[in-house]
């Protein structure tokens, strides 16, 4: 598969807030490293279902600008709002060598907007305190 479709179906499939699409893009092992904990990384399928699961539908007029492809990395920019405040994030996106992302890598701004996920984000994910866990420890 190419890395260049998986990346354009992986923000069709956010952009829809569609979590299964998004996961059907990801290696079975992939992770996304915390933009609001950056030693949190949330690894493999099932934890990333909880994670989108809760992001998704925090977000709002999520609109991906900017595609950029390397050698084995992409960088991904989108624009969305969360409870009405504009966000950005530059995502640096890694995949393996069948195309599929194995990491995703946000860099979230301003620091309101980052403020305001961590605070819908919060209590979504406390309801999970394995994946939490998880999220914390080393690999």
């Amino acid at each position: 598969m190419n890395a260049r479709d998986v990346i354009a179906e992986f923000c069709a499939a956010t952009t829809a807030g569609d979590v299964e699409a998004v996961l059907e893009t990801l290696a079975p092992d992939a992770e996304l490293v915390s933009p609001l904990a950056g030693r949190a990384v949330f690894r493999g399928h099932d934890n990333l279902r909880v994670l989108f699961t809760a992001l998704l539908p925090s977000l709002s007029d999520l609109d991906w600008r900017h595609l950029v492809h390397g050698s084995g990395t992409s960088v991904a920019v989108a624009q969305a709002r969360v409870l009405g405040v504009r966000i950005g994030d530059a995502m640096v996106i890694e995949h393996n060598s069948d195309g599929r992302i194995r990491r995703l890598n946000p860099h979230v701004r301003p620091w309101l907007g980052l403020t305001l996920l961590a605070v819908i984000l919060g209590p979504k994910l406390v309801r999970h305190p394995a994946v939490i866990r998880r999220a914390f420890q080393s690999s």
